[in-house]
């Protein structure tokens, strides 16, 4: 694997150990949440059976397979093609900056606003990945 090969696919490394401190903090979440008596165990089997606090952490988890399909697809295409360059990695850090502050932003917060604000920088990060895989694909 090239050293740029490496500097791309560490973002999504990283973009997992979020993904799995977020099933972390959401079980925790729901364990407090039981423990409490806010709700009983079995109110996890509905969709709003959360509490809100649990709610927006279990919000943010199924986020992190939305639009980031996308940028992994973009990727592993861009990998398996060996069209890896300095823009692809700049884009996949702005992609995992863009997703820790979002996560924050939603999990933390109530704030719609600025989470639409700060998914921009995410989603600005997937698109020029993206813009890339389209790049090669049509040969321009």
């Amino acid at each position: 694997m090239t050293a740029l090969q490496t500097a791309l696919v560490t973002p999504f490394l990283l973009h997992f150990a979020l993904v799995l401190a977020l099933y972390a903090a959401l079980t925790v979440a729901r364990a407090a949440a039981v423990r409490s008596g806010q709700v009983a165990y079995d109110a996890f089997a509905r969709v709003d059976g959360d509490p809100p606090a649990a709610a927006r952490i279990a919000r943010n988890l199924g986020n992190q397979f939305e639009a980031p399909l996308f940028a992994y697809f973009a990727v592993l295409f861009l990998l398996w093609r060996g069209e890896v360059n300095a823009f692809d990695v700049a884009a996949a850090w702005l992609f995992l900056a863009g997703r820790v502050i979002h996560s924050a932003v939603q999990t933390l917060t109530d704030n719609v606003r600025l989470r639409g604000m700060v998914f921009t920088l995410n989603f600005l990060g997937v698109l020029a990945l993206m813009a890339h895989v389209a790049w090669v694909v049509l040969g321009w």
